[in-house]
């Protein structure tokens, strides 16, 4: 019996570790149109990065055009107090490692192609997305 014991410790023990030494996902859900709100959520997301987080970000509504080529004066215009823009900050990130996306129905509701999108930055596959968010080592952020 004592020997049952210490070995079902163990396994969980060895359960625990195995668990605790698993990269934390975070998932960033933009959709505000507002640049403070968009600038914050790029700064958790950077400082969560910068942690140990594999970062992904999903731009949806109004966010998304953070992800165009010409986006609006918002998108770029210098915040304080370090005057950094969203999409400036977000690109960064992107430098970073982390994954930017679309939501899938971005594109076609905003009436262009994913040629108008930044290089590096697709439209978000929802079962990926969906097996992203449910994952038992992801943070979800949402703005």
């Amino acid at each position: 019996m004592k020997k049952t014991l210490l070995s079902c410790a163990a396994a969980l023990g060895l359960a625990g570790a195995a668990h605790a030494d698993e990269t934390p996902n975070l998932v960033t859900i933009l959709a505000s149109g507002e640049p403070q709100t968009q600038l914050m959520s790029m700064v958790l997301s950077m400082q969560s990065m910068q942690q140990g987080a594999e970062t992904r970000i999903l731009l949806c509504g109004p966010a998304g055009d953070l992800a165009l080529k010409d986006p609006p004066v918002s998108a770029t215009a210098p915040q304080e107090p370090r005057g950094m823009s969203p999409q400036g900050l977000m690109q960064k990130i992107m430098a970073g490692g982390a994954t930017v996306e679309v939501c899938a129905i971005y594109l076609p509701n905003k009436g262009v192609e994913a040629d108008a999108l930044l290089d590096g930055i697709v439209a978000a596959a929802p079962p990926d997305m969906a097996a992203r968010l449910l994952a038992p080592n992801t943070r979800i952020m949402s703005f």
